[in-house]
């Protein structure tokens, strides 16, 4: 940064000094306001000020800016001890992360919020990753912003968002149409980016009902479970701007997976699966099999395949592909890697092919029917371990 400013003007001045000497005549006051507000605030504590956030209302529901900082700060804590980082500095940064707010300086420059918290806790001597949280639980402000830095302002800035998501959803104040007060889309979307770009352990379910516990005032019923739905809806905008389809993010959204980390590497293994020559012959296959298994009891329907019911050369050669594929995949899917997976699992093609050319899964003998239901049942859940990949055929 360097003490000198450029103006703009919409005409061709004769005497340009006069020009900046107007512009200094504006410049000058102000700046000087904020050095009188820069050295009066210093000299209270962001901690004394805490108790001037009482009267102010975050939302008439649910209470005071101090009401949700209590709040924020005990989800903070817990989220900060699942990510690996300090709970008491989480939850000190979450205490003092609004009190910046009853500043001089925020009250008339408010464009300034968390960046001037962030220069007082190092002025009251706060620890360096407190200091910083208190502005980076702003982060990302907008699309394509900046995250936070230290997992404690990321567990600040998640715990912060989580807290209005789950309150006003509680008391049925949710965004509708283009109405969005609270920025709860903005919100749910920093929350997605954070937890993916820093590869941060977290369940979407689990954080909204630790939230969900710190209020006492929700009136509506499974609201956990609501903005979950919700913030797992907004990764498809998410999805689209990378250039992924609509149908990939469609047949992981299908599994409902709640960690977004999860959700990403599912989403992107399925990208790469849809790209190889035999993912569209798989994925009208799949979606064959589940019509069937639908038709046919759907659920109800095991897994345990008779191999001594298994008659035609077909449909024993996807018996044991299946069995090899099994035993290779399984494994896979559990450390998370699921491109590596789905790649395995498209040698399956030519024996499916084959099954569903020269078997008839609808024999008359309703053992060997129901071996073959089996059969099938294996095969899809075999791909529903990542996702429900029928949703990728169109037809």
């Amino acid at each position: 940064m360097l003490p000198v400013f450029v103006t703009v003007a919409n005409l061709e001045s004769k005497d340009p000094a006069q020009v900046i000497s107007g512009n200094e005549k504006v410049i000058r006051p102000r700046l000087s306001d904020a050095a009188f507000f820069y050295e009066t605030d210093r000299k209270t504590r962001l901690e004394d000020r805490i108790d001037r956030l009482k009267p102010i209302v975050f939302q008439d529901k649910l209470g005071s800016i101090y009401d949700k900082s209590v709040r924020v700060a005990a989800l903070a804590s817990r989220i900060a001890e699942a990510i690996g980082s300090d709970p008491a500095l989480a939850e000190r940064a979450a205490m003092l992360a609004k009190t910046d707010l009853v500043t001089e300086m925020v009250l008339e420059f408010t464009e300034l919020q968390g960046i001037m918290g962030q220069y007082y806790a190092a002025n009251d001597g706060e620890h360096q990753d407190v200091a910083k949280a208190l502005n980076e639980q702003y982060l990302p402000r907008y699309s394509g912003d900046d995250l936070p830095s230290t997992l404690t302002g990321c567990a600040v800035a998640i715990a912060d968002r989580i807290d209005s998501l789950v309150g006003l959803f509680g008391i049925n104040q949710p965004p509708s149409g283009t109405r969005d007060p609270f920025a709860l889309r903005r919100a749910s979307l920093g929350v997605l980016r954070i937890i993916i770009e820093r590869e941060l352990p977290l369940d979407l379910q689990q954080l909204c009902e630790w939230a969900e516990k710190n209020f006492d005032q929700l009136t509506e019923q499974n609201t956990a479970s609501t903005v979950v739905d919700y913030m797992l809806e907004r990764f498809r905008a998410f999805y689209e701007e990378q250039g992924i389809s609509a149908e990939v993010y469609l047949a992981v959204h299908a599994r409902r997976p709640t960690r977004p980390l999860d959700f990403n590497r599912r989403v992107k293994a399925v990208d790469s699966f849809r790209k190889l020559p035999e993912a569209e012959a798989l994925a009208a296959a799949n979606k064959r099999v589940s019509n069937i298994l639908t038709k046919q009891g759907g659920s109800s329907i095991g897994e345990q395949v008779d191999n001594a019911l298994l008659q035609d050369k077909a449909e024993i050669a996807l018996s044991e592909q299946v069995s090899q594929q099994a035993e290779k995949v399984i494994p896979l899917f559990d450390q998370g890697d699921y491109g590596t997976a789905l790649s395995s699992l498209a040698d399956l093609r030519a024996s499916v092919d084959a099954f569903f050319d020269e078997v008839m899964v609808m024999a008359d003998d309703e053992a060997v029917r129901n071996n073959r239901l089996a059969l099938l049942n294996r095969l899809r859940n075999l791909f529903l371990r990542v996702a429900d990949i029928s949703v990728l055929s169109g037809s």
